[in-house]
């Protein structure tokens, strides 16, 4: 199998294919703009026979065709993900993520591809004060960032229905591990913490999330691309709730910090207190996370304490272009 895999110079997508590279003999297309979180240093390593580089970006028609090519099936990472800059900027954010998504499912269909999974997020559903989110629950974005994948998602669906196109959609919760972007809260206050800086912890820190392996995300793609029901869609969660507050004592604990180290900043507009989800529909075709969440967490921090090489770059650009 031939598989085109758009945004794979991120941290899931370079995850993802070494997922497949390991654990099949399929041949991959990454297809990334290598935006400012798109890093080669990231895909380097699984670059070769079966792992080919295409520069571009997903609202180009032609080169999404000419890439497209020959592929069979499609995971379509590729978006804008951060919440912070979409509230500063959500231009970008509905020009990619909703255009962005249109163009690949209309190149699909064009080229008849057998199976389209588009990766979403579960911040679609919005808050979730009780209970979890079901695939079949109303969404209720409420950032430009979640807004703009709740309406690809919808887009993606839109080329289910209308056009017969295979597309399964996976939303998962926030994920951590190795290779990710040092903007999201476990990077980059592991890095701040690793060189003896603050870590910025939004209003009364007691916001909840559900922490997913990235490795276990990977899994879990793969599974509904192999095996979910077209025109359906699957949660994927790692069952570890917890608030903003827990997950900054526990980095601080790994990282030999103590709380004075954090700094309290305003809340975040908008900041949605809880996300939720239910996976049973995904456990009952055989996917389950495999990481436990303490073990998984002490691994990831070693890893950025290890790879240096890899996240300081980054954050010296980052700090150059404000």
């Amino acid at each position: 199998m031939k598989l085109f895999v758009t945004g794979a110079a991120g941290f899931i997508g370079s995850n993802y294919v070494r997922h497949v590279v390991e654990a099949s003999d399929d041949t991959v297309v990454i297809f990334d703009a290598l935006t400012y979180a798109g890093n080669m240093a990231s895909i380097d390593d699984v670059l070769g026979d079966r792992v080919s580089f295409v520069h571009g970006d997903v609202t180009d028609r032609e080169a999404v065709a000419a890439a497209m090519a020959g592929c069979q099936q499609v995971v379509h990472f590729a978006a804008e993900s951060h919440v912070d800059r979409s509230i500063s900027g959500p231009d970008a954010f509905v020009r990619t993520n909703c255009d962005g998504t249109n163009v690949m499912c209309d190149i699909a269909r064009q080229l008849e591809i057998d199976r389209f999974l588009h990766v979403s997020t579960d911040e679609v559903y919005g808050s979730v004060e009780t209970g979890s989110s079901v695939e079949t629950d109303c969404l209720d974005p409420r950032s430009p960032y979640s807004a703009s994948k709740a309406g690809s998602d919808l887009i993606a669906r839109s080329y289910f229905t209308t056009y017969g196109l295979p597309v399964i959609i996976t939303r998962a919760s926030n994920n951590y591990g190795p290779y990710q972007f040092p903007e999201k809260v476990i990077p980059l206050f592991t890095t701040n913490l690793l060189d003896g800086a603050s870590v910025p912890l939004y209003g009364d820190g007691l916001n909840i999330r559900d922490w997913l392996h990235v490795e276990d995300h990977c899994a879990g793609i793969d599974e509904v691309l192999r095996n979910g029901v077209p025109g359906e869609i699957y949660n994927i969660g790692g069952g570890n709730e917890i608030t903003n507050r827990e997950l900054t004592d526990r980095l601080l604990e790994l990282c030999g910090r103590d709380e004075s180290a954090i700094d309290h900043v305003e809340d975040r507009l908008g900041h949605d207190r809880r996300y939720s989800i239910d996976c049973s529909k995904l456990r009952a075709i055989g996917w389950a996370p495999a990481h436990d969440f303490a073990e998984g967490l002490e691994k990831t921090v070693e890893w950025y304490r290890h790879n240096r090489a890899w996240w300081e770059p980054l954050k010296a650009d980052t700090r150059a272009a404000r």
